[in-house]
């Protein structure tokens, strides 16, 4: 992002992201230039727009295991299996991050470089929120990616105890324990409603 400004009022604004540079006046009223030629793009634009690219597609495939290593959900099979697609879904996000996070960094990089440097001459641009922005999901990413890669940790860790059914008791059905325990031949002939339940 870079102003003009005048005595009293910001007169121009311009602005540059990966795909099209842009102004806009006073009035509100934008005017926007895409880049003319892929191939006659700056070293640097190129290698952020196939990082950025490369953060949205492994973004896309690490939602889709997210969402089949999620134990919810009933595609995947059985724990075991769910928490390594679980994990698997981890490091895609955190790969993800780390592309938008270089991406972000290596243009902000490009931008205080030439802002600082006296002998540019050119138009010079200051940090835009565009970049915060990408710093801060590619940090969300990595965080996200983390805890996704840590669930395989804890369901390794801690097994699924198991329950073991004892068969239904009831107030009668006590009773003839105690009863049995004191040797008597005779079986009960009276039992409660409650007693098959």
């Amino acid at each position: 992002v870079s102003t003009i400004d005048g005595t009293v009022i910001t007169t121009a604004t311009f602005w540059a992201n990966l795909w099209k540079t842009c102004v806009t006046d006073s009035t509100g009223v934008s005017n926007c230039k895409d880049f003319p030629s892929m191939l006659a793009l700056d070293g640097y634009i190129q290698a952020c727009r196939g990082l950025m690219i490369s953060a949205v597609c492994l973004g896309f495939f690490g939602a889709v295991f997210g969402l089949v290593g999620m134990k919810c959900t009933k595609v995947g099979g059985s724990d075991q299996t769910k928490a390594k697609i679980a994990c698997l879904a981890g490091l895609i996000f955190i790969l993800s991050g780390l592309c938008s996070m270089t991406s972000c960094s290596l243009y902000a990089n490009r931008i205080t470089s030439e802002f600082f440097d006296p002998s540019f001459v050119a138009q010079k641009y200051e940090l835009g929120a565009a970049l915060f922005i990408g710093w801060a999901g590619a940090s969300l990413c990595i965080i996200g990616g983390s805890i996704f890669c840590f669930s395989i940790a804890e369901s390794s860790n801690s097994p699924r105890r198991g329950y073991a059914y004892n068969g239904a008791t009831s107030v009668m059905s006590s009773r003839t324990k105690v009863h049995n325990s004191i040797p008597d031949k005779t079986p009960p002939k009276h039992f409660d409603k409650n007693a098959y339940v």
